[in-house]
Order: structure tokens, then sequence, then C-alpha cells
């Protein structure tokens, strides 16, 4: 599969205000950011559906489970992610499949904790080449381009999805509070 995109979405844009009033009420609410660890209601989006933000709140929740490597190449990435849970996997095939489609179409989902590092990739749709492949090591994703701001913010993103495999929401806790 070849196609202009992105492998996946997460971090900051807006909407958490009610939700850190009700995180000094609600004992499942914790943190300046409100982040609601039943409902996560900051994996919604304008225009995410709720498939969407499910595959967002099975990946997050099963985090533990995730397997990450990127290469950085000079033109972009290479980046193979996997879990030992075959519903996250399948999650995740679905949300990278997804999402690729999405930059493709310059159709931004505009979730509350997407990362700014995205807005470049649904601005300059057709700039970034796209291959998946699922392997028994997981989702096999190389993305490249020409544009060197857009190779700069693959960059970015990888080490972005790297960090919130590795801690979930923590990571988006701390890049939201600009830690």
């Amino acid at each position: 599969m070849r196609r202009p995109a992105l492998s996946m979405v997460f971090s900051v844009a807006f909407g958490l205000l009610p939700q850190m009033i009700m995180a000094q009420s609600d004992p499942h609410m914790h943190g300046a950011t409100g982040h609601d660890e039943i409902n996560m209601p900051g994996l919604r989006g304008r225009d995410a559906t709720v498939q969407e933000s499910r595959e967002m709140e099975v990946m997050f929740k099963g985090f533990t489970t995730l397997t990450r490597e990127v290469e950085n190449l000079p033109n972009g990435i290479r980046t193979v992610t996997g879990s030992t849970d075959p519903e996250v996997m399948a999650a995740l095939v679905s949300h990278v499949v997804g999402m690729t489609a999405r930059v493709e179409e310059g159709r931004d989902p505009q979730v509350f904790v997407q990362s700014p590092t995205l807005n470049i990739f649904f601005a300059r749709t057709g700039a970034i080449e796209t291959e998946i492949e699922v392997t028994e090591e997981g989702i096999v994703v190389v993305q490249t381009s020409d544009d060197p701001e857009i190779v700069a913010a693959l960059h970015v993103h990888a080490g972005e999805v790297s960090d919130m495999a590795e801690r979930g929401m923590m990571a988006v806790h701390e890049r939201m509070m600009g830690q």
C-alpha cells in the first residue's frame, strides 16, 4: 500500500477547561489537564468518528502492550509498532490506515489532544509518500517526503508517538502542560 499520509494522531489543541474544572471533584480525573481515565474525552474531535476515538482509547489504555522502533531517514521515517494484545493491534492497524487516508484527503479530525505537529501534514496533503505493511513484528510504516519541513515534522511526530507508546497519557499530559 503506497499513499501520502501519516501514522498516528495524538496531542494538544483546545477545549479542556470544562474537564479541568471537573477534575477537582471527580476521583477518576486528575492533574491540571483534567484527564478522565474512564471516558477519555480528550480523544474526541470536531471531525473524529466514534470508532476513531475508540481506537485511540484502546491504544492508550493498552499502551503497556505496545512495542515501537523508529528509524529517522534522511527523507522521512521508518517505524515498526506492534502489540502483544490482539485488540490493541487491531486498533493500531485501523488507526494508522485511517489516519493515512485522512492526511491524504486533508481531513483533520481536530482531536482535542492532537499534537500541533500534525498541522503541517493536513495543510500539505500529497507531500508525504507512505508505505504500510503488516508483518509478524507489527505494522511497518515508511513515510518519506521531498519537503524538508515535512521531514522534520515526521521526525518530531515519530518521537511524540514513541513517547506515548512508552508512557501513555502521561506523555500527552506533559506535552499539554509545556513540560
